[in-house]
């Protein structure tokens, strides 16, 4: 037993020290972060700003690969399976919290097959209606959705996202009914909603912005629990008559499973100081999200706690997990 041990410490103290050599010489090549959403959502934009604030910084290019498709898990399944050596980041948003709870069967394991590196953002969720919609508020939109059960549309990224789940739960508390109609991400389902081809979704404010400005959509009310600083004549849903209703995008690093420590500890302080630097916060400001940062094991945590919270919501709307 004791040459066990000795064999055993032996090749841990290798193995610390390889992990450790490797984080030195990290990286020496292009690293990818994957966006789990097609180009032109909100991943898109908050991904894009962090990767070419870091890039500057590290002096090494960081690319983005765009992998759409299945409310994010698509994205997601390909960063779990990839080579844990550094060169592979996934962008998570939302979506990342609410799939676990809604899919009875993931591809990969959200907690084993994962590496907590930061979160990024924080910022405001929007429902926003086309113009059509005869609803201003959200008393309007919810006597206008019991008067009509089942005919208000609202998209999402995906069934089962973040997006999707939003409206799930604006449903269980307002005690409405509309249709849900899914897109393979956020991107093509605001195209639908500006085009008036369905009437409402939840979104991150960063490719809502403009078409809120140019009148293009109508901002029903905002779902976190403080009104945005970009659209500060816009209520919260909480204020609005929905008391205690909080829901806000989200955005986070990860990497896969495994990836050694010394790695991951060089991550997170790379891309830390990027979210902490004045022109991100600048950046982040105009798409109103606002950058945030921790530690990798504060972010484990944060990461099963939120599964946890959108597993509980499921639950209580009684929605089947295929």
């Amino acid at each position: 037993m004791m040459t066990s041990s000795r064999s055993f410490a032996g090749f841990a103290a290798l193995a610390l020290v390889a992990g450790t050599a490797g984080a030195q010489d990290y990286p020496s090549k292009p690293v990818r972060m994957v966006i789990n959403f097609p180009a032109g959502g909100p991943s898109d934009a908050i991904g894009r700003a962090l990767a070419q604030k870091t890039t500057e910084l590290w002096s090494h290019q960081i690319v983005l690969d765009f992998r759409g498709g299945a409310a994010g898990n698509i994205g997601a399944d390909h960063v779990a399976k990839a080579a844990p050596d550094g060169y592979t980041m996934l962008l998570i948003s939302g979506s990342f919290f609410t799939n676990p709870a809604a899919n009875a069967k993931l591809p990969f394991d959200p907690i084993k097959d994962f590496t907590a590196i930061t979160p990024a953002a924080n910022g405001g969720m929007v429902l926003v209606a086309h113009p059509s919609v005869p609803a201003k508020s959200l008393k309007q939109l919810i006597a206008l959705a019991k008067r009509h059960p089942g005919k208000l549309t609202f998209g999402s990224s995906g069934a089962g996202g973040s997006l999707h789940l939003n409206a799930e739960l604006l449903k269980l508390t307002a005690g409405i009914d509309m249709l849900h109609v899914p897109y393979k991400g956020a991107g093509p389902a605001l195209i639908e909603v500006v085009g008036g081809m369905i009437d409402m979704m939840f979104i991150a404010l960063p490719p809502t912005l403009p078409h809120i400005q140019a009148g293009r959509l109508h901002a029903v009310g905002v779902g976190s629990a403080k009104r945005a600083a970009s659209l500060p004549g816009v209520p919260t849903l909480d204020e609005s008559g929905l008391p205690g209703f909080d829901v806000s995008s989200h955005f986070g690093v990860l990497a896969p499973g495994g990836t050694p420590r010394p790695i991951v500890e060089k991550l997170n302080a790379t891309l830390v100081q990027a979210l902490r630097t004045a022109e991100l916060k600048e950046r982040y400001a105009r798409l109103g999200v606002e950058p945030i940062a921790s530690t990798p094991d504060e972010y484990t945590r944060f990461v099963g706690t939120q599964i946890r919270k959108w597993t509980d919501v499921v639950k209580a709307a009684g929605l089947k997990r295929d």
